[in-house]
């Protein structure tokens, strides 16, 4: 037996995408690392599990971040008066060309994880560079940190800088495979996903090895979607056989067709791309404050909730200033509100249990039976102190609401993955 314990505090999860459950002083347990739900007292089968006193405390299933640049972690909060083409060519790849240099990775990385390890995320999607000793090190320190993460080697053989693009479609796919051969059995929570950066920094020779590895190893797929409008504009005019931006990636099977795929901020999505994504499945990574920051625009997350898409949410470092998924649930609500005044009044705002189940649930599918604490779940959890922000009279609800708006990174006081205590 392992991971067998019991917490008592003051519970929440979501019930479904627009009921949230809440039980004050109740006890939730944990079998082998398996949530076997909340209780009022503690049944004669539990006896012998150890309880872990959290009175008083807030305490919810991890939140996900399916959407991390974990090189970017460095210069975030600048270039904030740019829009995405021009700050990718000013700051992230100059930055990430520096990962080449392994002292510079680790140093960079150690900061990164360390950061990611005490924030209220547990589990992650995350893009490294395109260089392969420096992912494996940013593996290997993820693994260390009890995290479970996705981690991808970027691929890009078009339209980046002289220090930070491939020479070509065959040298990408065989600096993948010599990535992919060299962390084959090296972990036990940090997994491999393919990462093309975006349709613009990939030839379609470079697409369909991709598909072919996508096939042959069966890995998930990470990249970008209809974030802005000019590069739309250019999708269109460097794929001019694709229907939509989206059509760019499903053409070469890499739109969920051998294994799940994450599809970056979709602000623009047309009708016919939102139709493929629900088709196949793709996870559509919601990134708020990056969106505002990049002037991207404002994705109808309401539309795509009520048409079924599945949805979570992400950071986007460095679009986004800060790790905290908590934020990000305040930011989705926020930015739904200027959907609704100022684009579309049919498309109400955001409530507050559905930003808890994007953070949650909605993005945990992505990692399975992830993100509650309904029996069967994997156990997920992270506990809070909101005694700065706490007043008397708040219901529990109230209580989690003011946490999603003004909580942060000091008030995580404990975290579990799969059961196991990280801190």
């Amino acid at each position: 037996m392992k991971n067998n314990f019991i917490i008592k505090g003051d519970i929440c999860y979501s019930k479904s995408q627009n009921e949230l459950n809440t039980f004050e002083d109740k006890y939730l347990i944990c079998k082998d690392g398996i949530s076997m739900g909340v209780f009022d007292e503690i049944f004669a089968e539990y006896k012998d599990f150890e309880v872990l006193d959290y009175s008083n405390k807030i305490v919810v299933p991890g939140l996900i971040d399916l959407h991390v640049h974990a090189p970017q972690y460095t210069y975030r909060g600048l270039g904030m008066d740019l829009e995405l083409l021009e700050w990718l060519n000013t700051y992230t790849f100059p930055e990430e060309s520096k990962y080449q240099d392994l002292t510079y990775a680790k140093k960079s990385y150690e900061k990164f994880v360390n950061d990611l390890k005490f924030s209220s995320t547990t589990r992650a999607s995350i893009f490294s560079t395109l260089h392969v000793d420096s992912t494996i090190l940013l593996m290997d320190l993820l693994e260390e940190s009890g995290m479970v993460t996705y981690v991808g080697k970027v691929n890009m053989d078009r339209n980046g800088i002289d220090t930070l693009q491939e020479k070509d479609a065959a040298e990408s796919e065989s600096e993948t495979k010599r990535w992919l051969a060299e962390i084959k059995g090296r972990y036990k929570n940090t997994f491999p996903i393919l990462t093309p950066r975006f349709t613009p920094s990939c030839t379609d020779d470079l697409m369909a090895r991709l598909g072919e590895i996508e096939k042959e190893y069966k890995l998930p797929v990470q990249s970008h979607l209809s974030e802005n409008q000019s590069e739309i504009a250019w999708v269109k005019k460097l794929s001019p056989k694709s229907t939509c931006y989206g059509d760019s990636y499903d053409r070469f099977h890499l739109f969920g067709d051998f294994s799940k795929t994450i599809m970056a901020h979709c602000v623009w999505s047309t009708e016919e791309e939102q139709k493929l994504l629900r088709e196949r499945g793709v996870f559509i990574a919601h990134c708020p404050n990056s969106n505002l920051n990049l002037s991207s625009g404002i994705a109808p997350i309401r539309k795509y909730l009520e048409e079924g898409q599945n949805i979570g949410l992400g950071s986007d470092i460095a679009g986004g200033i800060h790790l905290s998924i908590f934020k990000q649930m305040s930011d989705a609500i926020q930015v739904s509100k200027m959907y609704w005044r100022l684009v579309d009044n049919d498309f109400l705002p955001l409530t507050i249990e559905e930003a808890f189940y994007l953070g949650t649930i909605g993005g945990g599918k992505f990692f399975g039976n992830v993100g509650s604490f309904d029996k069967d779940f994997e156990f997920d959890a992270v506990v809070i102190d909101d005694s700065d922000y706490r007043r008397d009279g708040l219901t529990l609800h109230q209580r989690l609401e003011r946490t999603i708006y003004i909580s942060d990174d000091r008030h995580v006081i404990h975290k579990f993955i799969q059961g196991s205590k990280i801190f």
